[in-house]
């Protein structure tokens, strides 16, 4: 009676202790990262921004499925990193999807994924020299209410094997998220303003960028016009808007304008400069001759741009790390077909090797087109050079002839001596003094100032950087692609980084420079030693378990056999 006694009391202290135990973990709930990089230890930025979702944000993603081992592993990225989220608060509520599981309806669901701006990827899978093609979705898409977001899993990587890409963008991820998360759960506070009046890029060609920025910020088109009339009214309604830009004006401003847009930097507001300092267009080229003339565009902001801290020459970048162009060679007819060269004055721009700067951290290629290059300047404004030419570039000073003959050159690193490593794009910092600064003013107005607060703007010396194809329907294509060659190059990244770098008020831009370092396997390597890590996998457990079986036979016949 006394050992059932006691029998049940440890019963009881066991379930006891199991309850007590499970009570305690459900309140006192901790994850541990034990990744030497933390990839799953979320920033503050993001734990913020996560406990500010007040509703339930849902997240499908679409990595689910028969796909190869490379996003298996951005898989399985993906989803320890929204249970890291979800941790941080139950409103995130995600699952993973396979949006091609029923065959019968592939083909409508992809047309559906594709419209709504899903693109498939395509992937190579090279296994024991037989290859397989796969279709994957990298995408999410997050939920909030009446919002949706879609998120990018996979980065784009020219040149880059599938391996590399999937780490690419595991240093992606959280940024992706989290902006996901704070788009579909913060309303919208920043105003951008497009500023037309002066040739700039009309709507069509800004297009995808517009929709872009209408995802985290309100935007609209703001007109110069009125200031030949109103200065004074247009510059304050123009100090309602957090962010200016002024993309590939081909027109002179006016000085009334230039006071303008000097006050509004003057009393804080943010600027996008995208200057084409010479004239060329590469559609002008397209003619009988396949020539054009190439010569200096004067907007009359040399001044203004030297007052801030810097210079933009007028010369051509001519770059050996070029873009292709699709030309067609041969007899007119059917004795013609199209070949890839590389274009020379469409250099291939990739971020300062100098710029420790969130705006170009995992950065990708960027195109240009007849860029010139960017002169820094002496004085108290902060400068990072953000993207340049490669060091094996020269300029071209204007007026020039162009002709679509000189895709055909052919150049090595000897035919460009000169100095290279041209700077295309530059952040400026500081308290920026004014154009006007003891100087008569255009128009009169009793709030000038001569100096500003603390301010930010970014130049780039490429009109064309922020300008969308169109197809031949005349609808637009995503920011970045290059319909004749299929490539799509970083431009919208970049872009996008400038707008939310400058304003930026969370942080968020920040994510963008978390360093993630997974381990790639060596293929290669695996093929050539595959007979013996089959052996060591499969035959060696095997043979332990034959011996163990043996050896326990063994041992309970010599027991029992007594």
């Amino acid at each position: 009676m006394k050992t059932a006694n006691n029998n049940i009391k440890k019963i009881a202290l066991t379930i006891g202790f199991i309850v007590i135990l499970n009570l305690a973990s459900h309140f006192l709930y901790k994850r541990f990262d034990l990744t030497a990089d933390k990839r799953y230890t979320l920033s503050q930025t993001s734990l913020n921004i996560v406990a500010d979702a007040k509703e339930p944000l849902y997240i499908d993603v679409f990595l689910e499925g028969d796909f190869p081992g490379e996003f298996k592993k951005l898989q399985t990225e993906t989803q320890q990193l929204l249970e890291e989220f979800k941790s941080q608060n139950s409103n995130v509520i995600f699952q993973f999807v396979n949006p091609l599981e029923k065959e019968e309806e592939r083909d409508s669901i992809m047309q559906s994924f594709i419209q709504r701006g899903l693109t498939p990827v395509n992937i190579t899978v090279n296994d024991k020299g037989q290859q397989t093609q796969e279709v994957v979705f990298p995408w999410a898409i997050a939920t909030c209410g009446n919002r949706s977001v879609k998120v990018p899993l996979l980065k784009n990587m020219m040149g880059a094997s599938t391996a590399e890409k999937v780490v690419s963008s595991v240093q992606h991820l959280e940024y992706a998220f989290a902006n996901a998360i704070n788009t579909d759960s913060k309303d919208k506070q920043k105003k951008v303003v497009i500023i037309n009046g002066n040739g700039e890029l009309e709507d069509r060609y800004i297009a995808d960028f517009i929709k872009t920025v209408r995802d985290n910020y309100f935007i609209a088109p703001f007109t110069l016009d009125s200031v030949s009339k109103t200065p004074v009214q247009t510059l304050e309604q123009l100090k309602k808007y957090d962010l200016a830009i002024i993309a590939k004006p081909t027109e002179a401003f006016s000085d009334e304008e230039k006071q303008v847009l000097d006050q509004y930097i003057i009393n804080g507001g943010k600027t996008i400069w995208l200057v084409d300092q010479v004239n060329m267009e590469i559609d002008s080229l397209y003619n009988e001759t396949g020539t054009n003339l190439a010569f200096p565009r004067d907007l009359n902001l040399n001044d203004m741009f030297f007052k801030y801290g810097i210079r933009i020459r007028p010369d051509l970048i001519k770059d050996l790390v070029a873009t292709p162009i699709i030309l067609e060679t041969g007899e007119p007819g059917s004795g013609t077909q199209k070949v890839q060269l590389p274009w020379y004055l469409s250099p291939m721009i990739y971020p300062s090797q100098d710029a420790n700067n969130p705006i170009v951290s995992n950065l990708d290629g960027i195109k240009f087109q007849f860029s010139s290059p960017i002169e820094p300047l002496k004085n108290d404004i902060k400068k990072t050079i953000l993207l340049q030419s490669s060091q094996y570039s020269k300029l071209i000073g204007a007026p020039f002839e162009v002709s679509l003959r000189m895709a055909s050159e052919e150049l090595g690193p000897k035919d460009f001596t000169g100095s290279g490593n041209y700077p295309v794009a530059v952040l400026l910092e500081g308290k920026f003094h004014s154009v006007y600064e003891n100087r008569v003013l255009p128009f009169k107005d009793t709030s000038f100032k001569n100096i500003g607060k603390e301010n930010k703007m970014i130049v780039i010396s490429d009109g064309d950087v922020i300008k969308n194809q169109l197809d031949k329907d005349g609808r637009e294509v995503e920011l970045g692609l290059d319909q004749r060659t299929g490539i799509l190059y970083a431009n919208k990244d970049f872009m996008m980084n400038c707008v939310n770098y400058l304003l930026d008020d969370n942080g968020l831009i920040n994510i963008r420079s978390k360093e993630v370092n997974l381990p790639i396997l060596d293929k290669e390597k695996v093929y050539a030693s595959y007979t013996q890590s089959q052996v060591i996998t499969v035959a060696v457990p095997i043979i332990i378990l034959l011996l163990f079986g043996v050896a326990f036979t063994f041992l309970r016949k010599r027991k029992y056999s007594k």
